[in-house]
């Protein structure tokens, strides 16, 4: 005969015990962060304080402290290598996010068809993603010299009148490190639009098709636009990369020849490490903040405008 046992009785968790536990789940994330936050608002935003205060002195080799208004400013707007480098930096960004938008969202769209070897594309596209800068300003430097690169081998193969001076033509210079930057960035993009694309309800697309939409017709009108906050993103990463391009312009062409493919970094660098003008330095350092600024501001305001219309 058996004899059934009493179920075990769960024992209550004392009081003490939960009262630590409250405290560790309130407590414990903010120890996890409090590093973290601490360290950003130090060399983050502690840094551009700093930057903008010596902005504000006349500081030569070393900071100086002492305030002196906004002449720095006065004497960078007076200088007329900074505004070649405004202009430079105007026409690589500018041409830079349009082709590796137009690219990336190319190549997007054409592996979203499930073509063959989609697996191996996609890898070929992103590699130069896994490259830094500075390989790839040599890699193009070497490609694009008139005496080694391509222009060489045009001659070799018996067009010797074929002439692709870019890199050594002040009027064409900077037009190279757009090519050299849309190398590099627009597998980059397309990873990012095929994720976005990828994202996209299949029934939207099949019921526009059942309705005799053409596949162009629906990436125009359906999927592309459902790709708002996949463009937000883009533009604010490649907008970013623009700004701060120094060391992809500084191995492909220095910013040479003379100063023809200047652009701010570059400019900021020289005048604050290379001729001991920190203010001068700073100055220009807070003017590209602020252009970043202009770029993030409304970016950011039409996307959360968009999401409150979305609601």
């Amino acid at each position: 005969m058996t004899t059934q046992s009493a179920p075990r009785q769960a024992h209550p968790r004392p009081h003490g015990s939960s009262r630590l536990a409250a405290i560790a789940d309130a407590w414990l994330p903010r120890l996890v962060l409090g590093p973290t936050v601490l360290a950003s608002l130090v060399f983050v935003y502690g840094f551009i304080f700093l930057t903008g205060y010596l902005s504000l002195t006349d500081s030569r080799l070393m900071p100086n402290f002492t305030f002196t208004g906004f002449g720095q400013y006065t004497t960078l707007f007076e200088i007329d290598r900074w505004w070649v480098a405004a202009a430079n930096l105007g026409i690589f960004g500018g041409l830079f996010i349009a082709f590796c938008l137009a690219i990336g969202l190319g190549m997007a769209v054409l592996l979203d068809q499930k073509i063959r070897a989609e697996g191996a594309l996609r890898a070929i596209y992103l590699y130069p993603m896994a490259l830094s800068f500075i390989v790839t300003g040599t890699a193009w430097k070497w490609i694009l010299n008139p005496g080694l690169g391509l222009e060489k081998l045009v001659h070799d193969w018996g067009f010797p009148n074929f002439t692709f001076d870019w890199l050594v033509n002040s009027d064409l210079s900077i037009y190279t490190v757009v090519i050299a930057g849309v190398w590099q960035s627009s597998g980059f993009v397309m990873a990012l639009f095929l994720a976005g694309l990828r994202g996209v309800d299949d029934s939207i697309i099949k019921a526009a098709m059942v309705d005799g939409a053409s596949l162009p017709t629906i990436y125009l009108r359906i999927v592309i636009p459902a790709l708002r906050p996949v463009f937000f993103s883009v533009l604010l990463v490649l907008a970013h990369i623009a700004i701060k391009s120094f060391d992809l312009v500084m191995a492909l062409t220095a910013g040479g020849p003379g100063t023809s493919s200047d652009v701010p970094a570059i400019f900021m660098y020289q005048f604050s490490f290379s001729r001991g003008q920190l203010g001068l330095g700073a100055a220009s350092a807070m003017m590209m903040l602020a252009t970043v600024l202009a770029v993030l501001v409304p970016l950011m305001y039409m996307e959360t405008k968009g999401a409150r219309h979305a609601r």
